[in-house]
């Protein structure tokens, strides 16, 4: 398999953690909270937390305080298939793909539900044909991208089709909480919207050759309520607990280790690392598992700054980054981790 395209997309709208900070303090859900709820939001918004600015789908920011179950599903109902589609357009575009040529569209997401799936809203943005194969896939949080590019190689390999286009698209701000949980409120500080989209081929098409080598998962229900969501008052809420640095560089570890092995690759061919950011701890704790400088995560580090933890897109945007920044080809290693707690890698060779 071969990524032959890449699109990302965010809302227009972009604000600052200081921008975040000023409009909490003027919210009535502000007040009700606990002295130490509020040093916590404190000090990550003013904090250095690695992030500087976050998109949202609110023209407005203070409308992100409105916690009402219907006012998120609307928010996600607006914005994500309008999302999703944007980040496939340039992801069409970038592989000069017509919307006719795809066989199939995967599309993941946790952050609201629809039903038909955001791949009958995409499809029909984008034009694509009626009898394409339409899966949506849900749940994987933000560790989605990998298991979604799993499964578009895999229908690639059975000769089922010819070019799939696989969207990963997080309103986050559809699922934005203010109690006093830590890991909520913390949450609350880290998360942005956005899109990302690739099209894959059984076959290169002239650009850039970014060949699919092997990948690999792991999952440990053991862990699963460290990072996961659940619904409470009729509305999604971050489950986030201090242990999931440890547990992702843990784990990113073993699937690296273990896709590596299987590949017959050593880690001294690995010229290019992608990992998912899913925070400032987290590539702390990646960057000292797998002994890297910072250098070797520099386009992680840049896209949490700029947007933030996209979750499931953020991998995506990360890939980007790094083939616009002329690195050089060989084997590059891709890593994406999320709720469960789930673990996936993909090995990669690019030219």
């Amino acid at each position: 398999m071969f990524i032959i395209g890449i699109g990302t997309a965010t809302p227009a709208q972009r604000y600052s953690q200081a921008d975040c900070w000023r409009a909490l303090q003027g919210a009535a859900q502000f007040r009700k909270l606990n002295p130490r709820s509020k040093a916590i939001l404190k000090k990550v918004l003013t904090g250095g937390n690695g992030i500087a600015t976050r998109h949202f789908a609110l023209p407005k920011l203070d409308q992100v305080f409105n916690f009402t179950p219907d006012a998120l599903h609307a928010r996600f109902v607006e914005n994500a298939p309008a999302l999703a589609a944007l980040a496939g357009e340039r992801a069409l575009a970038d592989s000069k793909t017509g919307p006719r040529e795809i066989d199939a569209v995967l599309v993941s997401t946790c952050t609201g539900y629809l039903c038909p799936g955001l791949t009958s809203y995409v499809s029909e943005r984008l034009g694509l044909r009626p009898d394409v194969l339409a899966l949506d896939l849900v749940g994987q949080g933000c560790g989605a991208a990998i298991p979604n590019l799993q499964t578009a190689q895999t229908l690639l390999a059975a000769g089922n089709c010819d070019r799939v286009l696989s969207i990963c698209v997080e309103v986050c701000s559809a699922a934005f909480y203010l109690d006093n949980d830590a890991g909520v409120l913390i949450s609350a500080c880290l998360f942005g919207d956005g899109a990302g989209a690739a099209v894959l081929s059984s076959s290169a098409n002239g650009g850039r050759r970014i060949q699919w080598k092997g990948s690999g998962s792991l999952m440990k229900p053991g862990n699963r309520d460290a990072l996961r969501f659940e619904h409470k008052s009729g509305m999604l809420r971050n489950i986030l607990t201090p242990q999931v640095p440890e547990l992702a560089a843990q784990h990113a570890g073993t699937v690296f280790d273990e896709t590596l092995a299987r590949a017959g690759a050593a880690r001294a061919q690995i010229n290019g690392w992608v990992f998912h950011p899913g925070g400032r701890d987290v590539l702390l704790a990646l960057r000292e598992r797998f002994q890297l400088s910072d250098d070797d995560i520099r386009w992680s580090r840049s896209v949490l700054r700029e947007y933030g933890n996209m979750s499931s897109p953020s991998v995506l945007f990360v890939l980007q980054a790094a083939l616009a920044d002329g690195v050089s080809g060989g084997l590059w290693w891709m890593s994406a981790f999320g709720a469960g707690f789930s673990c996936h890698g993909a090995l990669l060779e690019v030219e």
